[in-house]
């Protein structure tokens, strides 16, 4: 009998399936350097964002700190009925919608034509001083940087000394109640513009360069190139960004809404955040301050659901 005949002939030994228990021991004894980052990302996550969840039981009781968490009575939805039935709900509604769908509109699309217009800038020394110039205002501090807003819309700031050459009056821009939206989201362009453009030239950079030489040899201008194959290039991306703002519409932090507003624009500067610290943080209404932040988080993740779906459908493009 031949070799081959005889190995056919003999039957093959098949090893023990190892177990569940046993693949990930072997996977952990391999990469626990790995694990071990992870442990301190997760334990992050955990102690900050997981475990305080329990505190949202607040916003069903009458707490008193003196009582405690769980010595607390319950009150189901008393709290939420009263936020619905007042008269700051349709008004928090209004500012904090108004802010963001100016922020969607104007501080998303901003970044993307800057990072357009340095992508076909060739001088590479005139690039990077561009990008320097737009990074330096998000590195300033919040604080700092509200200040500096503040004093360039006085009566003797920039823009009154600017409309003073046209003979205007001056105009206390920060106390005019209509123009605060405007304010918030071109101070928020202005400080962040060129840190939110990183993302696209990222993917810019992705973009084989040899569809820009087809579209070249086909005819295209540069306009054309930028419209059939820059923009394609970078719609993924452009939409996982657009997916992730469209699931915090309903928040804004409220640290650059109280260094900007005050009592005069307060109509239509306050919005759910800066609610929810001033009535929580400083008037002690713990319960009904947390009743209206869970339902703001609860409207984010609806809506972030929602257009998750709706993308995946139309464009196959989705965050999961």
């Amino acid at each position: 009998m031949s070799k081959l005949a005889a190995r056919q002939a003999t039957p093959a030994v098949r090893l023990p399936k190892k177990s569940f228990r046993q693949r990930v021991v072997i996977d952990f004894r391999k990469n626990w350097v790995i694990y071990a980052i992870a442990l301190v990302c997760l334990s992050y996550y955990f102690v900050f964002r997981y475990a305080p969840m329990g505190g949202l039981a607040i916003a069903f009781k009458n707490y008193r700190p003196a009582r405690g968490l769980w010595g607390s009575s319950w009150v189901g939805f008393k709290w939420f009925e009263q936020f619905f039935s007042s008269y700051y709900f349709p008004r928090l509604l209004r500012n904090t919608l108004t802010i963001n769908l100016l922020s969607l509109l104007i501080g998303s699309t901003l970044p993307i034509l800057l990072a357009l217009l340095l992508n076909e800038i060739r001088s590479s020394a005139y690039k990077r001083t561009v990008q320097t110039v737009t990074y330096m205002p998000h590195f300033v501090s919040l604080v700092v940087a509200c200040g500096i807003v503040l004093d360039m819309l006085s009566y003797g700031g920039l823009f009154n000394q600017i409309l003073g050459l046209f003979g205007v009056s001056p105009i206390l821009f920060s106390n005019v109640p209509e123009y605060f939206p405007w304010i918030y989201v071109f101070s928020d362009v202005w400080q962040n513009l060129g840190y939110n453009s990183i993302v696209y030239l990222a993917a810019l950079s992705a973009i084989n360069v040899e569809l820009f030489d087809a579209a070249a040899i086909d005819g295209c201008n540069r306009f054309q190139r930028v419209l059939h194959v820059t923009i394609p290039g970078i719609m993924p991306t452009i939409i996982l960004l657009l997916l992730m703002k469209v699931g915090s519409m309903m928040s804004i932090g409220y640290e650059k809404i109280i260094l900007l507003y005050n009592d005069a624009v307060l109509e239509r500067a306050d919005v759910f955040s800066s609610f929810v610290y001033r009535y929580g943080m400083l008037g002690g209404n713990y319960s009904y301050s947390a009743a209206v932040d869970l339902f703001n988080n609860v409207v984010n993740i609806l809506l972030l659901v929602v257009f998750n779906a709706v993308s995946r459908k139309v464009s196959d493009i989705s965050l999961w």
